[in-house]
């Protein structure tokens, strides 16, 4: 009897401060315009449903909490995709799923040192002075204030995503900024979206991050704020239900 093959699910790998809820109006869109593809939106240890320490966060921690998730959705084969900071995490997942199980991988304006080195390297010196010193000093960060989440992730949102936005600010391990990265990605095709509005991750510090990666095999621009999945979640559900098939890509 032939084995039926298996459906490809999408995992989604929040950022910092942030946790699985951001995703929901994503979420909510993907049901509306791929029904019968596996959504997972994780969260990182120390947010919503995931026991976890943040002062003792470790990059390792977040990959075996994802991948764990992963397991016990019954998730065989996934595209996984990851926003902001969570690009120091997902790449590592992929290299242990192998290609045999990620079908893709999707950067949504995503933080990626050069290998060997740690996100907070990718600050320019005197904001990578303060960020490692108040790192040690306090290993948890506070949620962001309703200002500056109002400023840099939720720029041109209307006032009822924005309000969202600044409510689902959370602490965050300071920690993981300082780990330095070890990354081999898997042969699986890369699609990187670039959010041109972005006042966090800039489009030319995305282009950068495209680098330390050697080049992805995609760069779709979106002309939206750093939180994507909150301020265009029908253009993003669009974009990532169009590359969950077979993994080439499809114009959306």
């Amino acid at each position: 009897m032939m084995a039926m093959p298996t459906q490809t699910g999408i995992v989604l790998i929040h950022g910092a401060g942030h946790a699985a809820d951001c995703w929901d109006f994503t979420v909510a869109e993907l049901a509306r315009q791929a029904p019968g593809v596996p959504v997972l939106a994780v969260d990182l240890p120390g947010r919503g449903t995931e026991p976890g320490d943040l002062a003792t966060l470790t990059i390792e921690k977040c990959v075996q909490s994802v991948i764990r998730q992963i397991d016990d959705a019954g998730m065989d084969r996934v595209m996984l995709v990851s926003h902001s900071q969570a690009g120091i995490t997902m790449p590592v997942v992929a290299e242990r799923l192998g290609a045999a199980r990620t079908a893709r991988l999707i950067f949504l304006s995503s933080v990626i040192p050069p290998n060997g080195s740690a996100a907070v390297d990718t600050l320019n010196p005197p904001l990578r002075f303060i960020t490692r010193r108040a790192a040690v000093r306090r290993p948890v960060r506070k949620a962001v204030g309703r200002g500056v989440a109002s400023m840099f992730f939720g720029n041109g949102m209307t006032a009822e995503q924005r309000e969202f936005t600044v409510g689902h600010q959370y602490a965050e391990s300071a920690g993981l900024v300082l780990e330095r990265v070890d990354r081999t990605l898997p042969a699986v095709p890369t699609t990187w979206i670039l959010l041109t509005a972005d006042r966090l991750l800039k489009p030319r510090q995305q282009r950068e991050f495209i680098a330390n990666l050697g080049g992805v095999d995609e760069v779709v621009p979106l002309d939206t704020c750093h939180d994507a999945m909150i301020s265009e979640p029908a253009a993003l559900a669009e974009l990532l239900a169009a590359r969950v098939g077979d993994g080439s890509p499809t114009a959306p």
